[in-house]
């Protein structure tokens, strides 16, 4: 992530920086985009107390997707809202922190249990360009019938295979296959799922 946000060469938008995938500094046109995601999330969190399942059509209007039959629990947490996609019958409990600056796909019929980060945000190494506040982000994607237990950290650029299981307060640096069973921080496959667990 050295290259540089302020090259006369480019006149994209740090906004489009930012969704080419390309390094990119916050600026106040991206404050107001998250502060709507913020205002819609919080909205969703006071509906929520009044009426769990109501609540859920106001997602429709805040994500990038959000399929038929899923149940996400208040409060939630996004920058953009827009960026997240959420598949069909999927259900996210209490506390899901999914920081969509890149894209976030969630397959159908996955578990999300309680307080689980999905974190596309990254920064550079080097000393200068942080001070600079460059930010940059990868994208995460999680397969179909997806199980990641309470307190799962989900770090930038991975990708977890259908039907995994990632035990509680695992961190996934790395992508993990299909069908299996991950544990630890890092998380690692400690065995291979067949169809009967």
């Amino acid at each position: 992530m050295t290259d540089h946000v302020t090259d006369d060469a480019d006149d994209r938008s740090q906004l489009q920086r930012m969704r080419d995938g390309d390094p990119y500094v916050t600026d106040a046109e991206i404050v107001a985009l998250q502060r709507g995601a913020i205002a819609a999330a919080q909205r969703f969190a006071e509906a929520f107390g009044a009426d769990p399942e109501g609540a859920q059509e106001l997602l429709r209007d805040l994500l990038g997707a959000f399929g038929e039959e899923s149940h996400v629990r208040a409060p939630l947490y996004v920058d953009y809202g827009s960026n997240l996609r959420i598949g069909a019958r999927t259900f996210a409990n209490y506390g899901l922190m999914a920081l969509d600056v890149a894209p976030i796909v969630i397959g159908d019929d996955c578990q999300i249990g309680p307080n689980v980060q999905l974190l596309t945000p990254t920064h550079p190494l080097e000393p200068g360009p942080r001070r600079d506040k460059v930010e940059g982000a990868r994208p995460i994607t999680i397969g179909d019938n997806v199980w990641l237990g309470g307190g799962v950290i989900v770090c930038p650029g991975v990708t977890i295979g259908s039907d995994t299981v990632v035990g509680a307060g695992a961190v996934v640096t790395r992508d993990l296959p299909p069908g299996v069973l991950a544990l630890g921080n890092p998380a690692r496959v400690v065995r291979s799922l067949t169809p009967e667990e």
